[in-house]
């Protein structure tokens, strides 16, 4: 199969990218699941930007403070300039946020931002965002969409990409050759007991870099969302009780309902506080007061929160609800440049796989939609800016005779790699690829699950990360 842009993943960064690139490129987008079970539709409390300059330099500090300065300054300014930029795209692609009565975006706040800067719909914000995006591109007569096929590896010669390994929904294994692959395979809560994310993603994107030799950055920078539902019997997914709900007034308490801590504190401190309340208590919740909102605040901003902890036994009109920390968000993942550029050729990373370094040690509230679409819109861009044909004859003219990562049935029958062009080099390597390592699906599954949890392991700083002991 042949394509000139395959991108894997479908949530918000994979999808927005492929809106962006020219409409005469055949795109194929590949999705692990099924077409909206991807960490964006999960993210409830909204996305950030710029309402207005007065606000940059707030705004820029914020982002900074939070990710304990270890932020890549340009990142954060490139994030931030063209934040209004993607808002209007959205809003143009028929995406819905609340007003205000006059007709302008209405703002919410949440832990660690000064001021109100987050538009939102309902506590769906990343539902209403990724669905529109999502029926945007299936609008596209070159785009082509195909579920349940995971990618399971790359087409990789001398540091070049030349397309994946995937696999079929039947089960079988096939090979795509593009000009540009695009990852946007999520994050890495699959890895964990207790985590805000879908099951399956389980950090593919790292594991395949590590096997590869693609640059990471930051791989133990994992994020704690304090408060998540509380039960005794774990849910696939625990379920998110947005920062929102704190940014609107929500209380935090301990077993005895005192006030504890102040609830806008930024993520990984107030995690932090919040298991430190429990050790003291010896509990393994705290008690979160949504009764300090307005009732009409709560039905109208939360009504999937209200809905969720009814069905669960609790009235949040009438009574506090259990929370506890529990992993949600990766910062690190593979290293790129502020077009998405990985150290491969060929080979973009976006979305919560990407590490940029714009969230820096912890992430600000709402900034993962914004940093997603931001740069998965630069990645598009640079593609675009870029005559395709012209980049693959330039790429098979960089490539040596070695064989590379590929796996080929007879190295002696490769040809000399300069003297093609990049098509004939993908066509080759696709089909000489050996499926056998790809076949026994547990084995590989448990392979990469390995390599992924290394990477973040092995990422750690020598004091070790608080984070990663919570899981």
């Amino acid at each position: 199969m042949k394509t000139d842009i395959l991108i894997a993943g479908s949530g918000c960064s994979g999808l927005y990218c492929a809106l962006q690139l020219p409409r005469d490129k055949k795109i194929t987008i590949i999705t692990k699941s099924d077409l909206t079970s991807n960490d964006s539709f999960l993210a409830q409390g909204g996305m950030c930007m710029l309402k207005e300059q007065s606000d940059y330099d707030s705004f820029f500090e914020d982002t900074m403070k939070a990710g304990h300065y270890e932020n890549d300054k340009k990142s954060v300014e490139i994030m931030i300039k063209t934040s209004p930029e993607v808002v209007r795209d959205l809003v143009s692609y028929g995406a819905q946020f609340e007003r205000n009565e006059d007709g302008s975006l209405a703002y919410t706040k949440e832990g660690a931002h000064s001021t109100n800067r987050i538009i939102f719909h309902e506590d769906v914000t990343g539902k209403e965002i990724t669905s529109t995006l999502l029926r945007e591109v299936q609008k596209l007569s070159n785009v082509e969409l195909l579920e349940y096929t995971p990618m399971v590896d790359i087409l990789e010669k001398d540091n070049h990409c030349y397309g994946a390994v995937i696999r079929r929904p039947d089960g079988s294994l096939d090979t795509v050759t593009a000009t540009y692959t695009v990852l946007a395979s999520g994050g890495v809560g699959g890895l964990y007991r207790h985590s805000t994310n879908f099951r399956h993603l389980t950090g593919d994107a790292l594991a395949i870099a590590s096997k590869h030799n693609i640059e990471l950055q930051n791989p133990d920078y994992v994020q704690i969302h304090p408060t998540t539902f509380y039960t005794k019997h774990p849910e696939d997914r625990s379920f998110l009780i947005s920062e929102s709900v704190r940014g609107e007034g929500a209380r935090l308490y301990d077993k005895n309902m005192n006030r504890f801590v102040n609830e806008l504190l930024p993520r990984d401190l107030l995690s932090e506080k919040i298991h430190e309340q429990m050790a003291k208590d010896g509990t393994d919740f705290v008690w979160e007061d949504l009764r300090t909102i307005p009732a009409e605040t709560l039905r109208h901003h939360f009504p999937n929160i209200v809905a969720h902890c009814k069905e669960m036994g609790y009235d949040v009109f009438k009574e506090c609800i259990p929370v506890v920390p529990a992993q949600h968000y990766f910062m690190g993942g593979v290293k790129v440049n502020h077009k998405s550029r990985s150290s491969m050729e060929n080979l973009y990373v976006v979305g919560e796989a990407a590490c940029n370094g714009v969230h820096g040690k912890n992430r600000l509230a709402s900034n993962s939609l914004l940093e997603s679409l931001v740069f998965a819109r630069r990645a598009a861009q640079d593609m675009a800016e870029h005559d395709l044909k012209d980049v693959a004859e330039n790429t098979a003219n960089n490539c040596n005779t070695s064989a590379g990562n590929c796996n080929f049935v007879d190295d002696a029958a490769n040809t000399n790699a300069s003297s093609q062009n990049a098509s004939e080099v993908a066509d080759y390597l696709a089909a000489h690829v050996d499926f056998t390592p790809y076949q026994n699906i547990q084995s590989l599954d448990e392979t990469y699950h390995h390599l992924a949890t290394q990477a973040i392991t092995l990422g750690q700083n020598p004091e070790g990360r608080k984070e990663f002991l919570y899981v």
